[in-house]
């Protein structure tokens, strides 16, 4: 598996050296710096900013990037809006608490998109994988694999947080549907390993008989040394992910139970190249298509997911990403590229 899944998101030309005209300066606010995910987001940003310079459009970041709650977010973007930007690119800590600070940017004739989860501000654009929808297929793929019926425990992210408020709802779009599916125990590992792990050993050591657990990424290794520790007689399904360090321990774990079942759905990181690019085009002066925007607020472009992995393809899949020598922190990844991204506009 390469970056960009095959046949959906290869490189392509980039916008005509005709649109650079001078430099573009593009601002970027991330709001928690805290994992592996939120690293590879901005890597492949800047991969993209190279990508345009090479074809003639000479993109500046500025980035502001910390651990910040949403009034320091809002300090994040006041500084990009003072800083002269002509875009700002988002990934919010809040879905409601930045409306102001977006309507003071756009009221300043910069154009703003929102990534990786989606925000109510109707002057801003959302570029985003369905949070949502992206949940309900993970808990969906549990549901089945337990044909219907056990116990589970659910390990959610950040409480509060868009993304993670989004998933809960898609959580139970999917458990609706599952009266027999019973949930002991839901907790918080707020995106985080090593708290994930504790959260469910202190778990595992109180409710001993879990039939499969719903995980998000960013925790699942946490949650696959949880269960290594305890060592259970059979161990229960994980609705995992797709990193490559997750895909070594969950290969670990079958060598001891060829029972054990598990499932990558891939969040791209690339979500903040894709906005990137969507932004850039907006700066341009480009309109977008009638129909594009959908979502809650009607303000959201859904970018597709690009990649999955199940036990059918756990194998090669591993093998290529080593072959790639990709590190246990990359996970399964994509952007849009210039064509994909042009599509949008009119």
């Amino acid at each position: 598996m390469k970056r960009i899944a095959v046949g959906l998101l290869a490189l392509a030309a980039l916008a005509p050296a005709a649109l650079a005209q001078g430099t573009i300066k593009i601002g970027v606010s991330n709001g928690f710096v805290g994992s592996e995910w939120r690293t590879q987001m901005l890597d492949n940003i800047k991969d993209v900013v190279e990508d345009y310079k090479k074809n003639g459009v000479n993109l500046e970041l500025v980035v502001q990037s910390a651990d910040v709650d949403v009034q320091g977010q809002i300090q994040q973007i006041r500084n990009l809006i003072n800083a002269g930007v002509k875009g700002i690119l988002i990934n919010p800590n809040s879905q409601t608490g930045l409306n102001q600070v977006i309507k003071e940017a756009t009221d300043a004739g910069i154009k703003v998109v929102v990534v990786d989860q989606e925000v109510s501000a109707p002057t801003a654009v959302n570029v985003a994988i369905d949070q949502r929808a992206w949940a309900k297929d993970k808990m969906d793929w549990l549901a089945k694999t337990l044909g219907g019926k056990g116990n589970i425990v659910i390990i959610n992210g950040i409480a509060g947080h868009p993304a993670n408020e989004a998933r809960v709802a898609g959580e139970q779009d999917s458990l609706k549907n599952y009266p027999n599916i019973k949930v002991l125990n839901s907790a918080n590992g707020d995106w985080d390993q090593a708290k994930a792990q504790q959260v469910l050993s202190s778990i595992l050591a109180s409710q001993p008989n879990i039939d499969g657990i719903f995980t998000q990424d960013g925790m699942g290794q946490g949650v696959l040394r949880a269960l290594m520790a305890a060592n259970p007689a059979k161990m229960p399904a994980v609705s995992g992910e797709a990193y490559v360090g997750y895909m070594k321990l969950w290969t670990e774990i079958k060598k001891n139970h060829p029972e054990f079942k598990s499932y990558g759905l891939a969040n791209p990181p690339g979500v903040g190249a894709s906005g990137l690019r969507v932004l850039v085009n907006l700066v341009q002066g480009k309109q977008l298509k009638d129909g594009v925007l959908s979502g809650a607020a009607k303000n959201t472009i859904y970018v597709p997911i690009p990649a999955r992995v199940d036990d059918t393809t756990l194998t090669k899949t591993l093998t290529d990403l080593t072959a790639q020598k990709k590190a246990d922190t990359y996970t399964m990844d994509g952007y849009l590229n210039a064509a994909q991204a042009a599509a949008y506009f009119k």
